[in-house]
């Protein structure tokens, strides 16, 4: 009887959850250059085969924990104070902070490498994830209040996001004051732009 209850489907997300938590934890406390498939697999309790049966890389494992709010569950979700361009700068800053710590900027270029590498990561990550979806209802709340003129909502994000990844592929620094510059680059304040 013990042989027939391990290969249910209830065993099979016991297992996913498991390792996927181990993930998690071992990111949060040691961070992602000290992530290895080995260390999830001892974490969670199951063999390396069950971990690359659902994920490929530890990049995909991250990307998952990611999407299932594991990691980080408030980051990607911008602020809304009544100040978009104030708002903005605050979410850039969080990425900032994000990627200043140590190993989440080789992270961030291993999360591009695969999404660029593997169609079905990139559109898994940005359905899960929703960033440029949260950004743009963000922006355009902004142009319903009349906080910002009518632009092109998706096309600013993915500018904002772009620039993002340029940085942390040219592994240029992330701070708090490149937030804020491209926040002003970006969106202008209207006194500035007539």
């Amino acid at each position: 009887m013990a042989p027939s209850s391990r290969r249910g489907p209830g065993r099979s997300e016991a297992a996913r959850v498991a390792i996927l938590e181990a993930t998690a934890r071992i990111f949060l406390e040691r961070g992602y250059e000290h992530l290895t498939m080995e260390g999830v697999a001892a974490e969670a309790g199951v063999g390396k085969q069950t971990i690359y049966r659902w994920w490929p890389s530890r990049t995909a494992l991250v990307a998952e924990c990611l999407a299932e709010g594991l990691i980080m569950p408030a980051w990607f979700v911008p602020p809304d104070s009544g100040d978009v361009r104030a708002d903005l700068t605050t979410w850039l800053e969080n990425v900032a902070d994000f990627v200043a710590q140590p190993g989440n900027d080789a992270l961030l270029r291993s999360l591009v490498e695969a999404s660029a590498q593997d169609p079905a990561v990139a559109t898994g990550l940005s359905e899960r994830l929703g960033v440029l979806q949260l950004l743009g209802e963000r922006m355009r709340r902004a142009v319903e209040a009349g906080d910002i003129d009518e632009l092109p909502v998706e096309q600013l994000v993915e500018a904002m996001l772009g620039a993002l990844v340029v940085r942390a592929l040219q592994r240029g620094p992330i701070d708090r004051a490149y937030a804020g510059r491209l926040v002003a680059l970006l969106m202008p304040p209207r006194a500035a732009r007539d």
